[in-house]
Parts: structure tokens; C-alpha cells; sequence
């Protein structure tokens, strides 16, 4: 067998050198359309958005209090050790799939199957979860303008009295499917204009902000210790690696292997700065215990009589969040996208529209799944179900770019990540790390998922992926 594939079975891997479209597969093709400032915006448009407006309010009323900034640096530390691994993966690998590629191609079929498998799950509900802090700001938004919205939409089941559903939330995901739908060009115009118009209300929150702070609500800093800075860490971390689900669209960059190196370390720098100011300012501007869960920095400015304030800001995370649902909604289609390419899933669930060239397929089923999670499960259940399985991929990555130095040092790459292998060794400790923090229910969930994928992987991807069909280039029958 040529060295351009290696191993066998579920540890055949992609050859890096000919990661391209299999035969035939015209009717399965993305188009080329983003540029450095496009991709940053999306990644941007990922990074900042729950983050700030929602999951720094949920962390610090019941998690780590005034230390939510340390969650913050916490998780941007770990992040940013993956961040560089991710960097050198996609100036080597510009093709869809991220971290589903990357292991495929490093670690094997089988490796790359299960982070597959996990990112439509997480990528999926981080969608539904940011819906579902969207709507916790258009409630506060109707309640401020005294209009009455009846009460069995406004949330799930058992977030409050007469919830049934949180039917703004799974509209909204379903919005953004619609949007995705329409051609990447069009998309990312609105998303790049869309994440200006976050930044800058993030910007007049951080300014004004700092003018009412009042240091004596930063006391106590560790109310529920220092463990409670950690456990924070691990939920808001998937608020800190938007350029993860950007990384998708490196098949839809002009010029992937210099741009999208860039665009990962930019949008992470961007947001990393902007994270921390926004958690001091909410967190000195009222008490911890004061802060509402799901529209934290309206009720802050409230509390301090910039009730006009309040409802910019309102209007702005509706507004804003709106681009971190686009960023992961167009991250799991990617994935999705690339694992039926490459017949892990079902062809035809890799058809992409003739002329708007997306995965139009996928994109609905998605934006249906999301909608339900939305609609249905309590935002801090749906939290906690995103984390596990990025931080694995984090892993797999920082693991893959070790691995790959020492068996390919050879291979050209338009980013190096520095100090290898100590740093990406920082990124697989850190997030193993921050794994353990979370919830037995969580690990229980996310068990059960996994069995099921492997159950699927045995009996339908081992046998239909493109690998196990077709011979790699330069081998002879």
C-alpha cells in the first residue's frame, strides 16, 4: 500500500496530501467566497455573544460569583492553547469539517467518527442554548415596553410558572436556518455587519458601564471558593472557542492556508479582551447574588438607573447573540456535510443546492433539532451538554498537531503552532481538566450519545466510508 494512506480498518486515515473532493462528487462541492475580515467576523460573531450576555450573569449568580472573570481567563487559556493548534490544522488542512477532518486525518477513521459524532450534538445545542439567552432579553425587553406576552411561551417546562414552551428561542433557530440557506455570500454579508453593530453595543456597555462600579460588590471575590472559578471555567467555555466552528468553513475561504491562521488568533485576541472587561463591569456594578441569569447586563444598567440604557442593550444581544447562532448553526452543517462526503453518514444528506451551493439538507434537519432543544430544555441542562465533547475535540486536536509534528515534520505549514509540545500538551491537560468539573448527568448524556455513534459507526459507517471503497492514490489493485 502506498505511504499516502496508513492503517487499516477504523484506523485508515486520510492522507493529508490528497484530502480533496472523492470522485464524482461535483453535486457536493462549497464554494469559495470568504475573506480574512469574513471569517474574523465569524469567529468574532461565535465567540462573543452567550458569553457575555447570558452566561456570565447564569455563572456568576450561582457559580463563582465576582470570579467569573477568572472562569473567563481560565477557559481563554485553555482555549488559546487549542486556538494555536487549530491555527497550524487549518493553514495545513483547508478543507470543511475542522476537528472531525483533522482527527480523521492524524489519528484515523474511528477517531475522527466519534468527534464527529460529538459536534453535532454539541454544536446543535450550543444553537439552542444561545436562542434561549436571546429570549431571556426579549422577555425583559416586552416587560420594559409593558406589552404582555402569554406565559406558556416565554420558557421550558419548569423554568417558571405556566412555561410550556420557549417558543421565541425555537423560532429564532429556525430563522437562522432559513438565513444559512440563502448562500454563504449573502450570509456572511449579514453576519459581518451584524458583528460590528455587537461590538460596538459591547463597547457602550463596557464604557458606561465602568462609570457606575461599585468595588464593594466584588466582595466577597470567591464566594463559592476557588472551585467555584473552575466549575464556572468549564460551563462558559464554549462561550471561548467560536473559532472552532468557524474553522468549519475553511472550504469556503478564498484563501483558507493564510487566512483562516489568522482569523482564529484574531477573533480569540478580540474577544478575550472584551470578556474580561464585560465581567468586571457586571459584576461591579451589582451584587452577585443580584444579577439576573438570563439578561444579566439589562437588569445591571437597570439596577442603576440607565433603564434606557437597558433596553439598547436588550435590543443589542438580541441582535448580537444572533451571529453566535449562525458561527455553531454553520459549524454542525459543515461537519454533518463532511462526514456524509465522505460516506460516514448517508450521500444524500451531502447534497448541496445547484445554485446556491450549500448543504440545504442538513441545514433544515439542524435548525428543526435545534428548535426543539430551544423550545423545551432549561438553558443551564442545555449548557452543560455542549462542553463535553468540544473539550475532547480540543484534545484530539492539540493531540493530532503532537502527533503530526513528529510523523510529518516534513509537511509545509503556513502557521506553526509555538513551543510544540508544550503548548498544545497545556491544551489536551487543560481541557481533560475541565472536564472533570462538570455534572454526573452530563457525563451520562453524553455516554449515551457516544454508544449510539459507535453503534451506527459498526454497522453503517465502517462499511460505506469512501476509504474503505476506493483505493488511495498510488495504490495498486
Amino acid at each position: 500500500m502506498s505511504r499516502l494512506r496508513a492503517g487499516t480498518g477504523p484506523l485508515r486515515r486520510k492522507p493529508i496530501e490528497h484530502i480533496e473532493d472523492p470522485e464524482g462528487a461535483r453535486s457536493e462541492q462549497l464554494t469559495r467566497v470568504l475573506g480574512l475580515w469574513q471569517l474574523t467576523a465569524i469567529g468574532v460573531g461565535g465567540i462573543i455573544g452567550a458569553g457575555i450576555f447570558t452566561l456570565a450573569g447564569t455563572v456568576a449568580n450561582g457559580t463563582a460569583g465576582p470570579a467569573v472573570v477568572l472562569s473567563f481567563v481560565i477557559a481563554g487559556i485553555a482555549s488559546a492553547a487549542a486556538a494555536l493548534s487549530y491555527a497550524e490544522f487549518a493553514g495545513l488542512i483547508p478543507k470543511a469539517g475542522s476537528a472531525y477532518t483533522y482527527g480523521y486525518a492524524v489519528l484515523g477513521e474511528v477517531v475522527g467518527w466519534c468527534i464527529g459524532w460529538d459536534l453535532l450534538l454539541e454544536y446543535t445545542a450550543i444553537v439552542a442554548v444561545v436562542a434561549i439567552g436571546i429570549s431571556g432579553y426579549f422577555e425583559f425587553l416586552i416587560g420594559n415596553l409593558g406589552a404582555h406576552v402569554p406565559a406558556w411561551m416565554m420558557g421550558a417546562p419548569g423554568t417558571g410558572p405556566g412555561h410550556r414552551v420557549d417558543l421565541f428561542a425555537a423560532v429564532l433557530c429556525l430563522l437562522i436556518a432559513y438565513l444559512l440557506n440563502q448562500g454563504m455570500s449573502n450570509a456572511a454579508r449579514f453576519e459581518t455587519s451584524v458583528v460590528v453593530l455587537k461590538v460596538v453595543v459591547v463597547l457602550l456597555v463596557v464604557v458606561v458601564g465602568f462609570l457606575h462600579i461599585d468595588t464593594g460588590n466584588y466582595r466577597p471575590f470567591f464566594p463559592y471558593g476557588v472551585g467555584g472559578a473552575f466549575t464556572g471555567a468549564a460551563t462558559v467555555f464554549f462561550a471561548v472557542f467560536g473559532y472552532d466552528a468557524m474553522s468549519t468553513a475553511a472550504e469556503e475561504s478564498k484563501d483558507s492556508q493564510r487566512h483562516m491562521p489568522k482569523a482564529i488568533v484574531y477573533s480569540l485576541a478580540i474577544a478575550m479582551v472584551l470578556y474580561i472587561l464585560a465581567c468586571l463591569v457586571l459584576t461591579g456594578m451589582q451584587h452577585y447574588t443580584e444579577i439576573d441569569r438570563e439578561s444579566g447586563f439589562s437588569t445591571a444598567f437597570k439596577s442603576v438607573g440607565l433603564s434606557g440604557l437597558a433596553n439598547v442593550v436588550a435590543v443589542g444581544a438580541i441582535i448580537g447573540i444572533l451571529t453566535v447562532m449562525f458561527t455553531f448553526m454553520l459549524g454542525v452543517t459543515r461537519v454533518w456535510f463532511s462526514m456524509s462526503r465522505d460516506g460516514l453518514l448517508p450521500k444524500w444528506f451531502a447534497r448541496t443546492h445547484p445554485t446556491r451551493h450549500v448543504p440545504t439538507r442538513v441545514t433544515w434537519i439542524v435548525g428543526a433539532a435545534s428548535a426543539v432543544i430551544a423550545g423545551l430544555v432549561p438553558i443551564a441542562e442545555a449548557a452543560e451538554l455542549t462542553n463535553i465533547g468540544i473539550l475532547l475535540a480540543f484534545a484530539v486536536v492539540s493531540t493530532s498537531v503532537i502527533v503530526l509534528r513528529r510523523t510529518r515534520p516534513d509537511l509545509p505549514r503556513a502557521f506553526r503552532c509555538p513551543a510544540v509540545p508544550l503548548v498544545p500538551a497545556i491544551g489536551v491537560c487543560f481541557s481533560l481538566w475541565l472536564i472533570t468539573f462538570l455534572h454526573w448527568q452530563t457525563w451520562v448524556r453524553f455516554a449515551v450519545w457516544f454508544v449510539v455513534g459507535l453503534v451506527i459507526y459498526g454497522g453503517y459507517s465502517y462499511r460505506h466510508s469512501v476509504l474503505a471503497r476506493t483505493p488511495a492514490p498510488g495504490d495498486t489493485p
